[in-house]
């Protein structure tokens, strides 16, 4: 069985684990987004609270990801609540480290005739420092979408959403005909899949950034 023969008989499978795969990865990076940039806006302007809070979605990040798929199948059971946790865990890191890179590296001068104008702390926040500090939340957005479309393969072995079914799936069945083009497919749609999130998030950086910071 070839790989063109292969997506012939099953292409209806092979678009379906890939919308699964898409939208399993953008809820993770949804909700990683939504925590990660409230945690980072809590402790940047504190030295050690930022040094605690990276200490720790650093240590998260080097959990290995069957580790948590294992705690998480006792709490959850299997399938995609589990897949999406640990997604969204490994997203984390890329996110609240360049959120807070970013609105650390705001200029303070901006940030002094800002509150000169009478403007509020929150004022500053929403109306000044995150918006300079887009491009670089950005930045940590798409790495954290490309890195966590890979992992998302592996939720696939409890049960979870994605083309990852179609690795574990031909890895199951080597010495078979089906067994490379599964494994092919698999693989190739899933970097695939990185590739076009990663230009989606490239061109909404590019039309969506203010045209003085590009």
């Amino acid at each position: 069985m070839t790989v063109s023969s292969y997506l012939q008989r099953r292409w209806d499978v092979v678009l379906q684990l890939t919308l699964e795969h898409l939208i399993a990865v953008g809820i993770a990076v949804g909700f990683a987004t939504v925590v990660g940039v409230l945690l980072a806006v809590a402790v940047y302007r504190n030295d050690r609270a930022v040094t605690v809070l990276l200490v720790v979605v650093n240590t998260l990040f080097t959990v290995p990801a069957l580790a948590y798929f294992g705690a998480l199948i006792v709490l959850v059971g299997l399938g995609w609540t589990s897949a999406i946790t640990v997604l969204a865990i490994y997203a984390l890191l890329p996110i609240v480290r360049n959120t807070v890179t970013g609105l650390r590296e705001v200029d303070p001068a901006i940030v002094r005739a800002a509150t000169g104008m009478g403007m509020s702390r929150f004022g500053r926040l929403t109306r000044v420092e995150l918006p300079l500090a887009y491009p670089v939340i950005l930045s940590g957005l798409r790495v954290a979408t490309v890195l966590i479309v890979g992992i998302a393969a592996i939720g696939a072995y409890v049960a979870g959403p994605g083309l990852g079914e179609l690795i574990f799936s031909g890895l199951g069945a080597l010495g078979t005909a089906r067994a490379i083009p599964e494994i092919t497919i698999g693989t190739v749609a899933i970097v695939l899949v990185a590739l076009v999130l990663d230009g989606l998030l490239a061109l909404l950086g590019r039309f969506s950034t203010p045209r003085g910071l590009r």
